[in-house]
């Protein structure tokens, strides 16, 4: 009986790894799932400004480690590295265009989404060290293709270890 039991969990065991190895080939990417937390009391980063279709602003901000990293400029940036881009819809702003006379003045909107990059060479070893996460309305996003075109945009700036944001003075 006892035999039978081992056996019976070993089965089982071997089925698990096997099921989670065929699924981490098969996902890419490794989906960053929850916001980590405190992130809106991290530090600046920079802010972006993009046109086209996204349309949006947004304030990148990093937790200690990112700020110590981007400080000293270590790169690679180290594990536990957390960068964050609040993105924002950007809008005409009537109150302060009327105080400037013209129409000059854009202001955050709506928000669009919120994006996060993590540092762990080891977890994420299969995108570059960094697993991706993009929330939206507080929901992670779960598309395995969408998220996967984050790390192929990002992975063509190896020489920057995949982050788009430099450190603003």
């Amino acid at each position: 009986m006892y035999s039978l039991a081992t056996g019976a969990v070993a089965v089982c065991a071997t089925a698990l790894i096997t099921l989670a190895v065929s699924q981490d080939e098969e996902a890419g990417p490794v989906i960053v799932q929850e916001t980590p937390a405190g992130y809106r009391d991290w530090r600046l980063i920079s802010v972006a400004h993009e046109e086209g279709n996204l349309h949006s602003f947004a304030a990148v901000l990093g937790n200690d480690v990112a700020i110590k990293a981007y400080r000293e400029r270590e790169l690679p940036f180290p594990d536990g590295t957390i960068v964050a881009a609040l993105h924002y819809h950007h809008v005409s702003s009537e109150e302060n265009n009327k105080v400037f006379g013209r129409e000059q003045s854009f202001v955050a909107g709506d928000p669009s989404n919120v994006q996060f990059m993590i540092k762990d060479s080891k977890k994420y070893a299969s995108t570059g060290g960094w697993g991706f996460g993009h929330f939206q309305d507080g929901k992670p996003l779960t598309d395995k293709a969408k998220l996967k075109a984050c790390f192929d945009c990002h992975a063509r700036i190896k020489e920057r270890d995949l982050i788009f944001t430099r450190y603003a003075p």
